[in-house]
Formats: C-alpha cells, structure tokens, sequence
C-alpha cells in the first residue's frame, strides 16, 4: 500500500475534513420557531469544531468498499450530532463539570443546564431523524435499515451509553482493569465502531468483512482513548482546547493511574499496529484511512 508523504497527508486531511463539515452542516436545523434556543444550541455545541473522528472514518471506510454515493452523508451528519450530544452531558455540573470544550464554553455554561440537557437529547433524537433521510436516496433500503440498527444499538444501553452509566456509576472508586476495558470499549469504541461498520455496510462489504471492520474500530477506540488519558497528564489546555488534569480533578480511575505512561505509549502502538495489520486484510485500498488512524490514535492534542 502505497504511503502519503507528510505534507499530502497535512493537505488530504484538510480537504477531507471540508467536505465532512460541509455534510454536516447541511444537515443542521435551522434556527427558527419558538424552539429557537434549542436549535441554537444545538448548532453551537456541533459547530465547536472537532476533528470530525467519526465521520471521517465512516466516509473513508464506505470508499474502501468501493461506496460512491450519497446515501453515507446523513449517517455521516447523524454520528456527529450523537458524539456532540455525549460531550454536552459529559461537561455538565453533575457530570464532568468541564467549563471549556474545543476552546469555548461549553454549551451549560453557554445556554444553562437545563438547555443542555435538552440540547443533548435534541441532538440524540435528532439524529435518528437525520439518518433515515438515507432512505430517500438511491440506496439498499435493507441496507439503510440495518445500518440505522447499528447506529441505535452502538448510541444505546448496550454501547455508548452503556459505558457512560459503568463511568458514572464508578466516579471517586478504584475501578478494576476489566471494569476500565468495558467502559473504554463502550464509551468510546462503540460511536467508532459504528462509523466504520456503517461505512463498511453501505459500501458494500460483506459480513466476513464487516466483522473484522468492528474489530478494527474497537482497537481503535481503546487506543485512542488511552492516548486521550495520556494528554490529559502530559498536553496543556491550550493545546489540548479543553482543561487538562479534570480525570485527576474528579478522581478517576484511567489507563494512566493504572498502568503508567510509559506502558500507556507501549500498548497504545501495540493496539495501533494490530489495527493497522487488519486493515491490510481487508479488500480495497484506502492510503488515507490508514494514515488517518495512525495520526489520530498518535495525536499530540
């Protein structure tokens, strides 16, 4: 597989992440009507920025399969808005209390609780609402259904917010490393692997295929998580666009507190490069899926 040079990749990723918030902003709300508050904040918590993980991913799996048309966008828009509504509640006061997110307040301190609560959920619900625009497309109609399975089932009890009940639930108590592993696999891995498995499924990849597109992700996850707990001790928050140390600050139980940096860097390249070797299993060529994955589980900030 041929590898992009430095500067290519510096520009693709730029490119790349236009057209990603180029599909997400069209599927905004607009803001208008007496709920007009909800659709502002909503919109200020989505268009904070981001580095646009998730889609990216789902938009770059679905070209290795060989997908070409639309039907990707509204999934692509959907798994965002879902990402952004789990950073709105992960930043209220009786969760994380963070006051800072991608360099601005948070959508609490911007709109007040209660209009992050339902900003949160708006952004949930709304973006179930996004993906079935799917249907409407030129598209597998099956393949839409079972892709609007994945999405639910990956956002729900038994993935995201699965993990976010085991995190909460833990808060101030030393937390087991299997325990850590269920949270990490959930909390994080699970919208990751829905973005590649929506990609894989909508570009055509079989079952076989799928599966193993679900293992990648969930390396992914746990990898980027635990690089996530290694710029929370070691990356400042300008760097970093959200306060630094707040694991520390509400006394979690992280990859870090548990095993160290170093060991934390170790099997963060460890999780990377068996990833990277399943990829290369994989039918298609994608040089910029592999370049994107190695950059965002080795990122800086």
């Amino acid at each position: 597989m041929e590898k992009l040079e430095r500067a290519d990749l510096r520009e693709l990723l730029k490119q790349r992440t236009r057209e990603v918030e180029a599909v997400i902003e069209r599927y905004l709300p607009e803001e208008e009507g007496y709920q007009r508050t909800i659709f502002e904040a909503m919109n200020y918590s989505v268009r904070a920025g981001g580095k646009r993980l998730r889609p990216m991913l789902m938009q770059e799996t679905y070209r290795l399969f060989g997908g070409c048309g639309q039907e990707i966008e509204p999934f692509m828009a959907a798994i965002e808005m879902i990402h952004t509504s789990s950073l709105i509640h992960d930043d209220l006061p009786c969760m994380d209390n963070d006051e800072l997110r991608r360099g601005v307040p948070t959508t609490w301190v911007k709109y007040g609780y209660d209009m992050a609560v339902l900003a949160g959920d708006g952004l949930l619900i709304y973006a179930v609402e996004t993906a079935v625009k799917a249907c409407k497309m030129e598209a597998d109609p099956a393949a839409v259904a079972k892709a609007i399975g994945i999405l639910a089932g990956k956002t729900g009890i038994y993935g995201m917010i699965g993990g976010q009940v085991v995190d909460v639930q833990l808060t101030n108590q030393p937390i087991p490393r299997e325990k850590l592993d269920f949270i990490y696999r959930l909390k994080t891995g699970a919208l990751l692997e829905a973005s590649m498995m929506i990609g894989a499924l909508l570009g055509g990849a079989g079952e076989k295929d799928r599966k193993k597109v679900g293992e990648i992700a969930s390396l992914i996850g746990v990898a980027f998580q635990i690089q996530d707990d290694i710029l929370d001790v070691t990356a400042t928050t300008e760097e970093l666009g959200k306060p630094v140390r707040s694991d520390e600050k509400n006394q979690k139980t992280t990859y870090v507190t548990l095993e160290g940096v170093e060991k934390a860097r170790r099997d963060v390249k460890e999780f990377s490069d068996r990833a990277i070797a399943l990829l290369h299993e994989l039918p298609g060529e994608n040089p910029f899926l592999e370049e994107l994955i190695r950059m965002l589980i080795t990122r800086n900030k």
